[in-house]
């Protein structure tokens, strides 16, 4: 007979082992065509501890306004009451920016949206956001942080620009490499604090992104990647680009596996649920050998 008491007691302290924020929107502006930057700050932001990395990330929490239910969340009462459908989902966002709040016991984070009118749940939640609102999130993760002395390779599309932008932010002035970035069009580009030595390149698809009109993958063809130096690889963004760079990269340029920072964020013709699914599944998978 399986210990199922014993396991479901393990899964629940899985689920309590990881903290809930509950923050306010301070404030919120467009910055591009396609991205909304929200300010989230208040005191249930005194515990938010920020880690040592430029992909760090937070997972938000949102329940189903029909259910009534106030933040921060008891998940396991939660699905107890209502079951599995009941339990508020997440959805995953970079964070741009941490500093002080004007409490000076406070903290503030930038948290940016990526927005396509009513697709989604995260995009119309920050698109239509007000000052006072308020949001549960759990985190931050994150693993990645530009390695000095080391040439870089920073790719992705919208969902990436965030984190990409932070990795920027952390180099030193001496630091080189190339910037890939593939977005709708010129209203979706950003003013980037690149070192001189980093290029930034804006790949302009004149479209949503589909398969085929994603201009990152032949971009990254394109680049001469410098031999007999250490070379550092961050690639995010939609699934199955990931997956043709990894190939490219790891199979046909040589680059070992520990030289990249390589994920999914989304991926096309998926929902997120579906999307996070998936990961379990070799579908999922970037690296074949982890399926």
């Amino acid at each position: 007979m399986k210990p199922e008491g014993r396991k479901d007691a393990s899964r629940s302290e899985k689920r309590k082992s990881r903290p809930q924020h509950v923050a306010q929107v301070l404030s919120t502006r467009r910055i591009s065509d396609h991205l909304v930057s929200l300010t989230l700050g208040g005191p249930g932001l005194a515990a938010f501890e920020a880690k040592d990395a430029t992909d760090q990330y937070i997972k938000l929490l949102f329940a189903d306004p029909a259910l009534g239910l106030t933040p921060p969340y008891d998940l396991d009462a939660i699905r107890e009451q209502h079951g599995p459908g009941g339990v508020p989902v997440r959805r995953t966002y970079t964070v741009r920016s941490v500093r002080a709040g004007a409490d000076a016991a406070g903290i503030e984070i930038d948290v940016e949206f990526v927005t396509h009118g009513d697709e989604g749940l995260a995009g119309p939640w920050a698109a239509a956001a007000q000052p006072g609102d308020v949001i549960a999130f759990s985190g931050p993760g994150g693993n990645f942080a530009p390695t000095p002395g080391s040439w870089q390779l920073l790719l992705g599309d919208e969902s990436a620009l965030p984190a990409i932008a932070c990795a920027l932010e952390a180099m030193g002035p001496q630091e080189r490499g190339v910037v890939l970035l593939d977005v709708e069009g010129p209203g979706d580009e950003l003013e980037l604090s690149a070192p001189a030595g980093v290029s930034v390149r804006w790949l302009h698809r004149g479209a949503a992104w589909t398969p085929s009109s994603t201009q990152l993958d032949a971009a990254v063809r394109a680049v001469q990647i410098p031999e007999g130096e250490p070379v550092q690889v961050f690639a995010h963004g939609e699934r199955e680009t990931m997956k043709a760079l990894r190939k490219h990269l790891v199979e046909e340029r040589g680059l070992d596996r520990r030289q990249l920072s390589l994920s999914a964020y989304w991926a096309y013709g998926r929902a997120e649920d579906a999307f996070q699914a998936e990961k379990r599944t070799p579908i999922g998978k970037i690296f074949p050998e982890d399926a």
